[in-house]
């Protein structure tokens, strides 16, 4: 019987059980964010790394950083979604934070220039609509409740594309520009309808980590993508 309570989804508990959920989940979410920003900030303050993750962004060096990303957030989230020791999901949940810490260096610092030199601070613009249709996207599937398990094909194809396309444009060097950020910024805004929905429908009651981790690595999708619109000039 306890086995099967521990897989009983979100959405079956009572009322009281399902929204101690959600808090342990949005405040894991919460406690993420603000540990990427504390490692920016350190990584930020350490010349070498800076200089490290701006030289990878040269050449057949992005692909390879683009590359230890994904190992290490792939790795990162069998920690965390195929665990049941609560310190090393804890662990996996960290290094996914400073992988996406690393990789936002060289998009941050052409950020903060353009802030320097035009006037507009483009992170906090940023930080705010991410913020606005993060939470208007979470809001829809929390209020009306439905399933949107169905988007899981067509997200998964839309990243198969995204990645062709990536590749694509370092092989033959040409720009994507600016609609496939728009596209990546609607294909993130539909993974955040189904890691939230994940939350709700297919997590059980102790996994709050893992519904944490998913939505934090669509929230910092999306970021990168608004980020990257408002960073071109």
């Amino acid at each position: 019987m306890e086995e099967f309570q521990q897989i009983l989804p979100v959405s079956s508990l009572t009322d009281d059980r399902r929204v101690a959920f959600y808090k342990k989940t949005y405040t894991h979410l919460a406690m993420a964010v603000l540990l990427f920003v504390i490692v920016e900030w350190i990584f930020f303050q350490i010349e070498p790394i800076v200089n490290f993750a701006l030289s990878m962004t040269q050449g057949w060096r992005w692909m390879v950083m683009l590359g230890g990303f994904m190992l290490a957030t792939t790795y990162a989230e069998r920690m965390v979604l195929k665990n049941h020791n609560i310190n090393q999901q804890y662990l996996g949940l960290l290094l996914y934070v400073i992988a996406e810490a690393f990789i936002f260096i060289p998009l941050i610092g052409m950020a903060m220039v353009i802030s320097e030199s035009g006037g507009v601070n483009i992170l906090n613009q940023a930080a705010i609509l991410t913020l606005a249709l993060f939470t208007g996207l979470s809001a829809i599937v929390l209020l009306t409740k439905k399933d949107f398990s169905f988007l899981k094909s067509i997200l998964t194809i839309g990243f198969f594309i995204a990645i062709g396309l990536i590749i694509a444009g370092f092989l033959f060097g040409f720009n994507l520009g600016l609609w496939f950020s728009v596209g990546m910024v609607i294909l993130a805004s539909g993974s955040i309808l189904y890691q939230t929905s994940n939350m709700v429908h297919k997590y059980s009651e102790d996994q709050y980590v893992g519904a944490s981790l998913g939505l934090f690595a669509s929230l910092m999708l999306l970021f990168w993508y608004i980020l990257s619109i408002l960073s071109r000039e």
